[in-house]
C-alpha cells in the first residue's frame, strides 16, 4: 500500500480548477508570500513565527515544497517562491481576501471579525463558489482592510503607498491599507473612522516619538508612532485646477458657418 504524500489532496477531495493544495501547504505558501513581500526572501524563523509552528518542522515542510518546485532557497536568506508557488500563493489570498468581501458586504460582519472566518474557510470553498461570490459583490478589487484581490489570473496590484507614520507635517494622505490580523487596533482605528478611503492630516509630531496629532475629518486624535507605523496611506489624487467659467465661454468649437480663428490667435484656458 502506497502511504499518502501529505502535500496532496486526500483520495476523494473534491475537484477544483486549479491543483487542489492540502490546507497547511496552502498556509505555508501563503506566509512565505507575504515574509517575501516585505523582506525579498522568507526566513525559516520568520515562517516559524508567522505560522506559530517549530523551527524544525519548517525546515521539513520547506524541504518538500523546495522538491515540489514551490520554493528555491536563497543562501543566508531563505527561500523565494517559485513562479508555480506564487501563482499556487495568490490564489489562496484571493479566496481569503473575496471571502472577507462577502462576510462584510453581504452577512454584515464587521472589518474586525472576518480574518478568522476567512482562514477557515479558504481552505474549504470551491473555486467556483468564490467566483460567484466575486461576480455578486461586483468583482471587488479589495478587500475590506485595503488589501489588492489578486486576479484569477494571478496578477496583483500594489499601488505606491508609505506608512502614515512617514507622513510630513501639514501634508494629507488617503488611508490605503492595514492588516487585518489584530481585531482591537481594527476596532480602535474603525472608532476614529482611519478606515480605507479616509482623508488624513499629519497636524503636528511630538519629539522624542511621542504621539501624532491627526485630523480626520473635522476631528484631531492623538496616536503613538507605532499604531501609525501599521497604517498605509497614499498620495491624494492630483486635483486639475478648476476653469474659470468666462474662459470655458471663449473656447468655441469651430462650426460650418463660424469664422476660423486666425492661427496666431490662440484661446488660452488658465
Amino acid at each position: 500500500m502506497t502511504a499518502h504524500d501529505p502535500l496532496l489532496p486526500a483520495v476523494g477531495a473534491s475537484a477544483v480548477s486549479s491543483p487542489a493544495l492540502t490546507e497547511p501547504v496552502e498556509d505555508y505558501l501563503k506566509a512565505i508570500y507575504e515574509l517575501e513581500s516585505r523582506f525579498g526572501a522568507a526566513a525559516t524563523s520568520d515562517v516559524a513565527s508567522a505560522l506559530a509552528v517549530a523551527p524544525a518542522s519548517v525546515t521539513g515542510m520547506v524541504r518538500r515544497l523546495a522538491t515540489q518546485g514551490f520554493l528555491d532557497h536563497v543562501p543566508y536568506r531563505g527561500v523565494q517562491l517559485t513562479p508555480r508557488g506564487r501563482h499556487a500563493a495568490l490564489r489562496t489570498i484571493r479566496r481569503h481576501r473575496i471571502l472577507e468581501c462577502y462576510l462584510t458586504g453581504v452577512l454584515g460582519y464587521s472589518w474586525d471579525l472576518v480574518h478568522d472566518e476567512a482562514e477557515r474557510l479558504e481552505h474549504a470553498a470551491s473555486d467556483e463558489l468564490i467566483e460567484r461570490m466575486a461576480s455578486a459583490l461586483g468583482h471587488p478589487t479589495a478587500d475590506p482592510h485595503g488589501a489588492p484581490i489578486p486576479t484569477v489570473d494571478g496578477m496583483v496590484e500594489e499601488r505606491p503607498h508609505r506608512t502614515l507614520a512617514e507622513l510630513p507635517v501639514g501634508e494629507t494622505a488617503r488611508m490605503l491599507r492595514v492588516s487585518d490580523k489584530n481585531p482591537s487596533l481594527l476596532r480602535y482605528l474603525a472608532d476614529i473612522a482611519l478606515q480605507p478611503g479616509a482623508e488624513v492630516t499629519m497636524v503636528s509630531r511630538a519629539p522624542f516619538d511621542g504621539p501624532l496629532t491627526l485630523r480626520i475629518g473635522h476631528t484631531e486624535f492623538a496616536v503613538g508612532p507605532t499604531l501609525a507605523a501599521q497604517v498605509l496611506v497614499e498620495a491624494m489624487p492630483f486635483a486639475a485646477p478648476a476653469v474659470a467659467p468666462d474662459a470655458a465661454d471663449a473656447v468655441v468649437a469651430p462650426s460650418a458657418t463660424a469664422p476660423s480663428l486666425p492661427k496666431s490667435r490662440k484661446s488660452t484656458v488658465r
